[in-house]
C-alpha cells in the first residue's frame, strides 16, 4: 500500500461505526467512510466536540451539521496551499491521500531533465495540477464542472502558483482527448482521476466500468515519443489495483517501462493502522 504519511495539516484521528474522525487544520470533521465497516470505542475526545459532522441519510446522500466552523478555509502540504468549503455528499475540495502520488510524480518531474507537458484528466480543484507545476511541468488541467475549475485558479493563487504554465479548461475529458488527438497534440504525462458516474457539459453521460478502459487506450495517442508516467486512480470498489495493471500493461507496453498498482492511504492516528482510500496505476519508464 502506498501511505501518504507527510502530512502536518491534516490526519485521520480515529475511525469507527462507518465514519472517520479527521482533523482538517485547526478543524475537526466526522465524515462517512464506507471502509469503515468496524464498530469500536470512540474513545478519541475529538468524536464528541466536532467543528463538522456530515450525516448520511438512509435514503442516499446527506447533510452537514456544523458548529463553529467557517466558510472556508486553508491548508498547507509542502509548497501547496489549498482552500477547503464543505460542500455536496460530504466533500471538502480535496483528497489528501492522493499526496503520495504527487510526491511520486514530482520526483520524476524533477529528475527529467527536461520540458515536462502534463495532461490533467478530471482534474478537479487541482491537487495534481499544482504538485505537477510546483515540480516545474506545464499543466494542462481540464475539468467538466466550471466551479471545480474555478476553485483550483483559486488554490494555484493562494499556492503562488498564478503565474505558472498551466492551461485550465472546462470541458469533457473524453472529447477534449479526441479533439487534441485530431489536433496532433502530445504530452509526456497524463494523470485521470475519473468518477465512478457522471456527466460532462452537455449530460454526456460516464460510467467507469465501460469508459475507463477505452480511454487509456484513446490517451496513449496523446503521449510524446519519450513518455515519463501514466498515473490512474479510482475510488471505485469494483477496479481493484489488478485490474490497473492489467488495462495499464496492455495499452503501455509498445512504451516499455513498469507498471505499478496498489491501495492508497492515510495512516490512522489512534490506532497506528492504515485506512484504504482507493487505488492508482502507475505506468513510468524509471524511478527518479
Amino acid at each position: 500500500m502506498w501511505i501518504a504519511d507527510r502530512w502536518k495539516d491534516y490526519e485521520v484521528l480515529d475511525t469507527s461505526g462507518g465514519e472517520k474522525l479527521e482533523r482538517w487544520g485547526d478543524y475537526l470533521l466526522v465524515r462517512p467512510d464506507p471502509q469503515v465497516i468496524w464498530d469500536t470505542e470512540k474513545s478519541h475526545k475529538g468524536w464528541k466536540h466536532p467543528n463538522g459532522h456530515y450525516h448520511r441519510s438512509s435514503k442516499g446522500g446527506g447533510e452537514w451539521e456544523f458548529f463553529h466552523l467557517p466558510e472556508q478555509w486553508e491548508i498547507r502540504y509542502d509548497s501547496l496551499t489549498f482552500r477547503l468549503k464543505p460542500f455536496s455528499f460530504k466533500h471538502t475540495g480535496l483528497f489528501p491521500e492522493q499526496a503520495v502520488n504527487w510526491d511520486w510524480f514530482g520526483s520524476l518531474i524533477r529528475s527529467a531533465g527536461r520540458p515536462v507537458k502534463v495532461l490533467n484528466l478530471f482534474a478537479y480543484t487541482g491537487g495534481a495540477t499544482l504538485a505537477a507545476a510546483a515540480a516545474g511541468a506545464s499543466v494542462t488541467h481540464v475539468d467538466a464542472s466550471k466551479g471545480m475549475v474555478s476553485w483550483a485558479k483559486e488554490n494555484a493563487a493562494v499556492s503562488g502558483l498564478s503565474e505558472a504554465p498551466i492551461r485550465w479548461l472546462v470541458d469533457d475529458c473524453v472529447k477534449f482527448v479526441e479533439r487534441e488527438i485530431r489536433r496532433g497534440n502530445t504530452y509526456d504525462a497524463i494523470i485521470m482521476d475519473p468518477p465512478s458516474y457522471g456527466r460532462g457539459p452537455k449530460g454526456e453521460v460516464w460510467k467507469i466500468e465501460d469508459a475507463i478502459h477505452p480511454l487509456i487506450r484513446l490517451c496513449t495517442q496523446l503521449l510524446s515519443k519519450d513518455p515519463l508516467f501514466f498515473l490512474v486512480n479510482s475510488y471505485t470498489t469494483g477496479l481493484q489495483p489488478a485490474v490497473l495493471t492489467y488495462m495499464l500493461s496492455l495499452e503501455l507496453r509498445k512504451f516499455g517501462g513498469r507498471v505499478e498498482s496498489g491501495e492508497i492511504g492515510l495512516p490512522v492516528a489512534e490506532t497506528g493502522l492504515v485506512l484504504p482510500c482507493g487505488a492508482s496505476g502507475r505506468w513510468y519508464r524509471q524511478e527518479p
